[in-house]
Order: C-alpha cells, then sequence, then structure tokens
C-alpha cells in the first residue's frame, strides 16, 4: 500500500540570517499519503534550485509568498506519474510542476503538466524550456525590445537565463556583450555562444571603463540579473531610451543590512530609459508562445543551453548554495533518481 512507502522531504528549518547554510535545511522521513480522487503520486527525478528560492526564505511581503518554517521548500520538480486516480495522467507519464523539494509528491492532477521526453530530454522543462529559458524569452523580447545593431549587455550571463538571453539577442541581431565572473566563463560565451565580447568582472581593473571599451556605441538593452556594483557600471553607458528588464539582483540577495548603491534617477531621467521589474508570472498567457519559440531554436541549433548537474537527493541543499558561489554554468539542476526505471508499478 502507499501508506507504506518512506518519503524523504527537505524543509526550511530556520530563516537565514545572510547567506544560508546548510543548517537553515532539515532532512525527515515521512509516509506518503493515499491518493485522493483526481490526484496522481509523482517520483522526483530531476529538482530545480533557483536564486529567487532565496527571498522566498525571508519573511516579508514578495511577489511570491514565503516559505514556511518547518515545511518543504518547493520549486520546479520534473518527474514521473507512478500511481494515478485521474483520467488526465497515467502512470508512466511525465510531469512538470512546483512541488516539493521530495522524493515523492502528491499532487492533483490539474497542478502538473504533462512533457513529452520524444521532444526535449526531461532536464530541459527546468532549464531551456522551463521557467529560466522563458524569462529569458519574455524579459528581453517584451521589455528590452532588441533591435537589429543595437548593443545588448547581459549580466550573469553564463547563468541559466542570461546564456539564453544573450543567444536570442544573437537572434534577433543585436550585438552581444556578457558580463560573467571567470575566465573560463568569459571564453565560453564567446567562442561557443557566439557573444561579440565577455568582461570578467572580478579582475578588470575598471569595470565602467571595460563596460565602455566592449560598449563603443553604448548600451540600449541592459539585461539586469545581478545588481551591484556590475549595474552600477553599465548605467554610465546608457543610450537614449534604453530599456532595462530587471530579473534578479543576486548580488544583494544574502546582504541583511540592505543593498546602498549610487543614485541611477538623475542617469534614467537624462537617458530617458525604461527599467521595468518582472516575474514568469507576468506573462502565464503567453507560455504557449514562449514555448513553442524557444523550442523551435533549440531544434535548430540555434538555441544552445547548459546544466551543471548534481547528482543525489542528499546533495539538494548544497548545490542550492553553490548558486551564490558562481560555480554553476548555465541551469543548476539535482538529479534524485533515475530517468528510466518503473519503481511503484505495482502500487
Amino acid at each position: 500500500m502507499t501508506q507504506m512507502l518512506n518519503n524523504r522531504s527537505i524543509l526550511l528549518r530556520s530563516r537565514p540570517q545572510g547567506l544560508p547554510t546548510e543548517d537553515n535545511f532539515e532532512f525527515i522521513q515521512s509516509p506518503v499519503s493515499e491518493l485522493k480522487e483526481n490526484e496522481v503520486l509523482i517520483r522526483s527525478i530531476y529538482l530545480s534550485v533557483d536564486p529567487y528560492m532565496r527571498g522566498r526564505m525571508s519573511e516579508g511581503k514578495s511577489y511570491v509568498e514565503p516559505y514556511r518554517v518547518g515545511e518543504p521548500i518547493t520549486g520546479g520538480v520534473v518527474g514521473e506519474v507512478v500511481k494515478s486516480s485521474s483520467p488526465q495522467l497515467k502512470v508512466g507519464d511525465h510531469v512538470l510542476g512546483m512541488l516539493g523539494w521530495q522524493l515523492y509528491n502528491v499532487a492533483d492532477a490539474g497542478s502538473v503538466r504533462k512533457i513529452d521526453s520524444s521532444l526535449a530530454p526531461l532536464s530541459a522543462y527546468l532549464s531551456v524550456l522551463g521557467l529560466t529559458g522563458l524569462t529569458a524569452y519574455f524579459g528581453l523580447i517584451d521589455i528590452g525590445k532588441p533591435k537589429a545593431g543595437e548593443t545588448v549587455v547581459v549580466s550573469g550571463a553564463a547563468g541559466a537565463v542570461g546564456m539564453i538571453v544573450g543567444q536570442i539577442a544573437k537572434i534577433k541581431g543585436a550585438r552581444v556583450v556578457g558580463i560573467a565572473g571567470t575566465d573560463e566563463k568569459v571564453r565560453y560565451l564567446q567562442e561557443e555562444l557566439g557573444f561579440d565580447a565577455a568582461i570578467n568582472y572580478k579582475t578588470a581593473a575598471d569595470l565602467e571603463q571595460a563596460v565602455k571599451l566592449a560598449c563603443p556605441e553604448g548600451v540600449d538593452v541592459y539585461f539586469d540579473n545581478v545588481g551591484g556594483p556590475v549595474s552600477d557600471a553599465v548605467m554610465n553607458a546608457l543610450n537614449d531610451h534604453a530599456r532595462i528588464p530587471l530579473c534578479g539582483a543576486i548580488s544583494s540577495y544574502n546582504n541583511p543590512e540592505g543593498d546602498i548603491g549610487p543614485r541611477i534617477q538623475t542617469k534614467l531621467i537624462k537617458t530617458r530609459s525604461l527599467i521595468q521589474g518582472f516575474v514568469l508570472s507576468d506573462y502565464s498567457d503567453r507560455m504557449g508562445e514562449g514555448m513553442q519559440e524557444l523550442g523551435q531554436w533549440v531544434a535548430q541549433g540555434r538555441l544552445k543551453y547548459e546544466e551543471t548537474v548534481i547528482e543525489g537527493f542528499d546533495q539538494v541543499p548544497q548545490a542550492f548554495l553553490k548558486l551564490f558561489q558562481g560555480s554553476n554554468l548555465g541551469k543548476m539542476l539535482v538529479k534524485v533518481s533515475d530517468e528510466d526505471t518503473r519503481l511503484l508499478q505495482t502500487i
């Protein structure tokens, strides 16, 4: 019976002060509950770890409800249906949903989406065809509006969102400059993804000057993933009527005292620039459009993506913490079980 199946979950044990540590997480075991009508039991295969999760670990108003202490952390999960009480999904179907950091999740069938592993690898539905790819697509296309011949600068350019942003900008005919944190990432952006220039912000003697040298005609679109001193440097190179999709500010996520820096209002007024924050849920009614475009570009070989995959459920907290060290190339994922094993066919 399902009650005899042991589950493992990762809870938020305490709210971090500054940079999270493993002490903020707690592993527990518990039985899996019986299914109610229209529910499915999902075996997790890939778990997504993302920078925005840090914000949900803190209290306070935001665009999404904070995690609750003592409850499982939730995020993007790709898994396999291993038991179903719904006509919508059958055993063996692969699904994508916002689910718990658990080996097994019981979910309403309507809360997850069936995905096709014959069209793309399962992991791609958490990266280029998932939250990160769609975030890049809508932020750049809808807010950035790049035009052929313009200069697009991307911070966090070797991350899951940034590398997709830069490639879409190239598809649209823009000149693309990426900012990353290692020489290896800089080389990757230029040699593998075709960025026109790239800057290592950690080794640049004068970052503002490095941006101006890489962007001799100024910056028309700045896709901001990081905030902080990197963004301060880019702001001084904005052209008139520049557009700034504000996607993230990872540089300040673990600063308990808040983020203080140069005031940008005067620069925005003088250049008549637009800066707009956004979250993916703003585009919930256009997901099909984004997935179709991204899928076509991937199929045509015009859009490459990278994934840093760590294996093992015990490694989930460490994988999350590595995001703030900048050690990942592309999307950070944790593989917690095998894709092909049908573990619970007889449940």
